[in-house]
C-alpha cells in the first residue's frame, strides 16, 4: 500500500514539475520589429486589445424586438388551399379555412419560420375554435420567443412567410 502511495506522489510531483515555461526570445528576434504592446506569454489571454460587443443586450425586462428568419420554403399549394376554403367559406368561420392555415402553419414551423407560423396558427384557432394544437403551438411559440428575449409579433402583425426563388 506504501508503495503505491509513493508511486502516486511522484507522478504527481513530476507532472506538476512540468508546466508550461514562455518561451524566451533568441538573439535573432533583433530583426523583428518591436511592437509597442506589452509582450504576453503563449499562454496568457486578456481581452483588452478586443472591440467590445456592438450589440448591447437590451435593459433588464426589456424585450428585443422579433425579426422574420428561418428558411424560404414554396407555399403556393397551400396558399391555393387557403384561398379556396376561403372561397367555399364565404367570409366565414369554417373548419376547413382552419385546418388550411395549420397545415401552413406546420410547414412554417418545420422551416424555423416562427413570427409566420404564428399568424397562421392564429387564424387557425379564429376559424376553429376547437383546434387544440393551434393553440398548443401558439403557446409554444410565444415560449420560444420569451426564452430568447424578443416580443412575439402581437395579433395582425405577423409576416407573410419569407419569398421562395426557385432556381
Amino acid at each position: 500500500m506504501k508503495s503505491i502511495i509513493i508511486c502516486l506522489s511522484l507522478c504527481f510531483a513530476f507532472g506538476c514539475s512540468n508546466a508550461a515555461k514562455p518561451i524566451a526570445q533568441s538573439d535573432n528576434s533583433a530583426t523583428v520589429a518591436k511592437s509597442p504592446e506589452k509582450s504576453q506569454t503563449a499562454i496568457a489571454h486578456s481581452t483588452e486589445n478586443q472591440t467590445p460587443n456592438q450589440t448591447a443586450p437590451p435593459a433588464s425586462g426589456e424585450k428585443s424586438k422579433w425579426t422574420a428568419s428561418g428558411d424560404p420554403i414554396d407555399t403556393t399549394a397551400f396558399d391555393s388551399a387557403i384561398m379556396s376554403a376561403e372561397k367555399a367559406a364565404g367570409g366565414k368561420p369554417s373548419k376547413a379555412l382552419g385546418d388550411a392555415y395549420y397545415k401552413r402553419a406546420t410547414a412554417l414551423t418545420e422551416a424555423r419560420q416562427y413570427a409566420s407560423a404564428l399568424g397562421d396558427y392564429r387564424r387557425a384557432l379564429k376559424n376553429d375554435p376547437a383546434n387544440a394544437e393551434a393553440k398548443d403551438w401558439i403557446d409554444k411559440i410565444i415560449m420560444i420567443y420569451d426564452g430568447l428575449n424578443k416580443s412575439s409579433p402581437k395579433e395582425g402583425e405577423e409576416p407573410p412567410p419569407l419569398p421562395f426563388k426557385k432556381s
